[in-house]
C-alpha cells in the first residue's frame, strides 16, 4: 500500500466523520462509543472560519504507475487525521486558557500577544498500526503550512513519563514548549498540558 498526504475539505470530513473518528478513537485508545459523544462537536468545529484539516491515506493505486486521483484518495482508507482553526475570543477553549494564564499570573499584555494571533491544532491522530512512521510530524507540517497566525497552540492530556510519551515526543521535536502544565479543563478530571510554539514551523 502506498501512503498519501492529502488536504481534507470540510465535506470530505462531514462524509467521512465516522472513519474520522475511528482513527481518533484507536489512537486515544478510547473505549467503543466515545466516538458518538464526539461527533457532534466536531461538526460544530468543521463550521468555524478558518478550520482545515488534512489526512493520512493509504492507496494501492499509487503503486502502479498511474498515480491516484484526488476523488480516489478522499476515499482512500484513513490513517490519520488532523484539524484546527484560529482561536477567538468567544471560543471556549480559549477562554479556558487565558483563565489558566491568569491563574499562572502571566501579564496581560504577554496573555494578549499569545493568544490574539494563534490556530488551534484541535486534533491530530494517527491510528495505531501506522505510528512510528513519521506520519504525525508530515501531517502536522502539511495542516501547519502557510497559516497566518503567530502562535499555534495546542492541548494534550499529561502522563506519568511525557517525554517518553509518542505524542510528547513528536511536539517537542516539532519545538513546542509549555505554556500551562497540570491544566484542568472544566468537566474533566484529567489533568492537560498546554503547549505552543512560533509560526511558521522550521
Amino acid at each position: 500500500m502506498a501512503i498519501f498526504l492529502i488536504d481534507f475539505p470540510p465535506e470530505d470530513m462531514e462524509r467521512r466523520l465516522s472513519d474520522a473518528l475511528a482513527v481518533y478513537v484507536d489512537a486515544m485508545r478510547y473505549p467503543r462509543g466515545t466516538e458518538n459523544q464526539r461527533a457532534a462537536m466536531w461538526l460544530e468545529h468543521i463550521r468555524r472560519r478558518g478550520w482545515q484539516a488534512a489526512a493520512v491515506v493509504e492507496s494501492k493505486v499509487g503503486l502502479g504507475r498511474k498515480a491516484p486521483s484526488a476523488e480516489e484518495l478522499s476515499d482512500a482508507p484513513l490513517l490519520g487525521v488532523a484539524y484546527g482553526y484560529p482561536g477567538a475570543p468567544g471560543q471556549w477553549w480559549q477562554q479556558q486558557v487565558v483563565l489558566g494564564l491568569q491563574r499562572g499570573g502571566l501579564p496581560p499584555d504577554d496573555i494578549a500577544q499569545l493568544m490574539n494571533s494563534y490556530f488551534e491544532l484541535t486534533e491530530l491522530h494517527i491510528h495505531p498500526r501506522a505510528q512510528g512512521r513519521g506520519l504525525g510530524e508530515a501531517l502536522a507540517r502539511r495542516l501547519l503550512a502557510n497559516r497566518d497566525e503567530r502562535n499555534v497552540l495546542l492541548s494534550t492530556p499529561e502522563a506519568g513519563d511525557d517525554e517518553a510519551n509518542r505524542a510528547w515526543r513528536l511536539y517537542r521535536r516539532l519545538g513546542f514548549t509549555d505554556i500551562i502544565r497540570r491544566y484542568h479543563f472544566a468537566g474533566d478530571p484529567r489533568a492537560f498540558a498546554i503547549l505552543g510554539r512560533r509560526l511558521p514551523l522550521p
